[in-house]
């Protein structure tokens, strides 16, 4: 059979190197259906791009389950010997489509599980903990990444005077402005849930959960001289990278730990556990192995499955759920609300979005781009009298916590250890080592070269003085001296 090309509905094209004019030199005419179907969708092959994680890139591959973890919940995704199909998209926060890999800047880990009770999503980072804990402040901390509305320009003193008035982003930008804002490569940084989770295993118990996914490449931070040379040799460095190790078989792997934190240690735990600023020390809930993430296989059309790959915190399984999470509780909505927008109101039936192995059954119907459809004898309503499907709590194991309080508007409960600013000073003094604090100190002087406002910049000597006494002292003294720090081309650039 000849191989010819046809428009959208399979009729055959006569050409696609010739529009139909009037002679060779006429007038092109409008109706020229080919012509028409080609160029509208041409202007049609973009969706709008993500607000926050705009670039990014990733791959598929397995998640095997190699421990025994079934005592704390009953999802089928993680009992002894599963193995699950998975997608992870790593991304950048702040930058838009074109922007480098190799900007400063917290990583995205979005991992989709493909599993036997339906699609369960882990929307993370490449760090333990967020800027802030409030949903309510996320558009104006996303704003504060962008752009003015006049120069069209990132803006230092933007970012710095939402930073510093937002005390509880310390222990977040703390990170940031470490080496983990660089990472070597996406396969040389871990992943993280950041926030609180819940599970519920086969008996009803209930606990509180966090993930961590340790790179088996190991975690390795990138020079910011490397960086800004990237930025201006090779600016998809990073997806260059995962794809081509893929391709040469070197499959990157992350070990999945939790910790679980039984659920009345959550009510009174010395830091409140539902904070996404807090971590939770492992010396208090150590972690506990649960299986290895490969990724395996590249993508076949990167735009269908990996642009359109719509994640969400709200995509739960039986015996998984959320937290009193502010933040959490937030992204919950907002997710699924920005896929309807950018991607369409039934984003779920394109295949990458698809559960697998498992039927799909609502009362859901009509809308854009509908794919597939209920059988005609099926009624478009619940509570009818045809149709034998009904809901299932008890398949569904929802997970639920108790709350009982006036609603208001205030801060999340302080616990005994909680301030903004004391596990952003623990890991300045006892994590980073002497050359990572070199580094940090060389970072902070460089950003704060890029301001230009006289508030700012005494907030920021502030913030960092809040942090820890000395670190504020030696910033001090450096810009007191004219002493440089690393060079920035962006307010998150390369500094």
């Amino acid at each position: 059979m000849s191989q010819h090309l046809t428009t959208q509905t399979g009729a055959p094209i006569p050409s696609d190197q010739h529009s139909l004019t009037t002679g060779p030199d006429g007038v092109t005419a409008l109706h020229d259906r080919f012509l028409v179907e080609k160029l509208a969708s041409f202007n049609r092959e973009r969706v709008p791009e993500r607000n926050p994680h705009a670039k990014g890139g990733g791959a598929f591959g397995e998640f095997i389950v190699t421990e025994d973890v079934s005592r704390y919940t009953r999802a089928a995704v993680f009992q002894p010997g599963a193995r699950t199909e998975t997608l992870l998209r790593f991304s950048s926060v702040a930058g838009e489509q074109g922007s480098p890999d190799t900007w400063r800047d917290v990583r995205g880990f979005a991992l989709r599980f493909y599993t036997s009770e339906g699609n369960y999503d882990i929307v993370g980072n490449n760090t333990p903990i967020f800027f802030i804990r409030d949903a309510i402040k996320f558009p104006d901390f996303i704003h504060s990444q962008k752009r003015l509305g006049a120069s069209g320009l990132r803006d230092a003193d933007m970012q710095w005077d939402f930073w510093t008035n937002s005390p509880e982003s310390a222990h977040q930008v703390t990170y940031l402005m470490g080496d983990r804002g660089l990472p070597r490569t996406w396969r040389h940084m871990n992943g993280y849930g950041s926030h609180t989770f819940s599970w519920m295993n086969a008996e009803g118990e209930r606990f509180w959960v966090k993930y961590h996914f340790k790179s088996r490449q190991g975690v390795e931070p990138m020079s910011p001289e490397e960086a800004e040379r990237l930025a201006g040799t090779d600016a998809d460095f990073y997806r260059r990278d995962l794809f081509e190790a893929i391709e040469r078989g070197e499959h990157p792997v992350w070990d999945l730990f939790v910790q679980v934190i039984p659920y009345e240690d959550g009510k009174t735990y010395r830091f409140n556990p539902f904070d996404v600023t807090k971590t939770i020390p492992h010396a208090d809930y150590p972690l506990i192995k649960v299986g290895e993430l490969t990724l395996n296989r590249n993508p076949q059309n990167f735009f269908a499955e990996i642009e359109q790959a719509a994640f969400s915190p709200s995509n739960l399984v039986p015996g998984i759920g959320i937290s009193p999470d502010k933040m959490l509780m937030g992204r919950v909505f907002a997710y699924p609300d920005q896929q309807r927008y950018r991607i369409g109101a039934n984003y779920n039936q394109l295949p990458v979005n698809m559960p697998r192995g498992v039927e799909v059954r609502n009362h859901q119907h009509e809308g854009p781009m509908r794919y597939h459809f209920n059988p005609a004898e099926t009624p478009v309503y619940g509570s009818n009298s045809v149709s034998p499907v009904t809901a299932d709590a008890a398949r569904a194991g929802e997970v639920n916590w108790e709350a009982d309080g006036e609603l208001i508007r205030a801060a999340q409960t302080l616990r005994a250890d909680d301030d903004d600013f004391g596990q952003a000073g623990t890991l300045y003094r006892e994590v980073f080592t002497d050359e990572e604090k070199a580094r940090f100190h060389d970072v902070l002087v460089g950003q704060y070269e890029a301001l230009t406002v006289e508030d700012v910049k005494q907030r920021f000597l502030q913030y960092w003085t809040n942090v820890d006494a000395g670190l504020g002292q030696t910033l001090r003294s450096r810009v007191a001296a004219g002493d440089s720090g690393a060079t920035t081309t962006q307010p998150l650039g390369d500094s």
